[in-house]
């Protein structure tokens, strides 16, 4: 008999559910501090192998069941007029999609969020975070229906601390109410600075997963991109994966479901 939650992507009891956040730099390829300078240009200019780097991340992205993504463009001129969140989905075998457009600078840039997902999600949500500067934002995705629903969140935070503290108050007020939450991206900061913002380690109590190195990707010397559990999920591996042209790595976990959000998500 096929499990009800397999027909919507979900791995049968027992199997890890594959979470991955990329940071993919609208598909720039950097590998060295100074081609932010001597590549700045593809921020604004379309890339003639923008196309071929999309394709190698999809094979990628396809191995996973949910993915979040920040730094995607929706498509704009420097995209080729390509929105790269359906893009990827399509070439990866997602079968669920949505593009959070942040940062709107018309047909030059669509600064984006993105979120791929083999289930299938119960309601999409999309938050603006605050802060001083416009343009950061979140997606709140929920799986199954109920209080043992599951609520992903692909958030890319402020660079500033102030705005950090102020969108991690944002997120808290969201999460504070929920039993099984995943937060997940690039959140501009360390874990040390994550577990010294008490109203947001009360909201979400973490396991002890030392999340890795991801930032610069040619040479990785800081842990800014995160995939954070509440005590409800548990964590079998969490890693980096091989350079895929960003300046930031993708960071990937298998985490397993407790069986009633499991049952939740079969009835979705």
């Amino acid at each position: 008999m096929t499990h009800p939650a397999e027909d919507r992507g979900l791995a049968p009891q027992g199997k890890p559910l594959k979470l991955l956040t990329f940071n993919l730099q609208v598909g720039i390829q950097t590998s060295a501090y100074h081609h932010y300078l001597t590549r700045g240009w593809q921020h604004l200019l379309p890339h003639p192998r923008r196309g071929e780097r999309l394709d190698a991340m999809g094979e990628v992205l396809g191995g996973f069941d949910i993915v979040g993504l920040q730094e995607v463009d929706g498509g704009s001129f420097r995209s080729g007029h390509v929105n790269q969140v359906e893009y990827l989905a399509s070439h990866a075998g997602f079968p669920h999609h949505y593009q959070q457009l942040n940062r709107n600078l018309g047909r030059v840039a669509q600064h984006s969020n993105g979120l791929l997902s083999k289930l299938t999600p119960a309601r999409i949500e999309e938050h603006r975070l605050p802060g001083t500067l416009p343009g950061r934002g979140a997606i709140h995705a929920r799986f199954g229906d109920g209080p043992d629903a599951l609520h992903v969140f692909v958030a890319h935070l402020a660079l500033s601390h102030r705005g950090r503290v102020r969108q991690l108050d944002y997120l808290s007020e969201l999460i504070q109410p929920l039993r099984h939450v995943v937060v997940m991206g690039d959140l501009n900061c360390t874990p040390d600075q994550i577990h010294a913002h008490s109203r947001f380690r009360e909201a979400l109590p973490l396991h002890p997963v030392r999340p890795p190195l991801s930032y610069p990707s040619w040479q990785p010397r800081r842990a800014l991109d995160h995939i954070l559990l509440s005590d409800s999920l548990e964590a079998d591996r969490v890693e980096v994966l091989e350079h895929l042209f960003s300046d930031h790595l993708p960071v990937a976990i298998e985490i397993q479901l407790p069986d009633a959000c499991r049952t939740s998500l079969g009835r979705a």
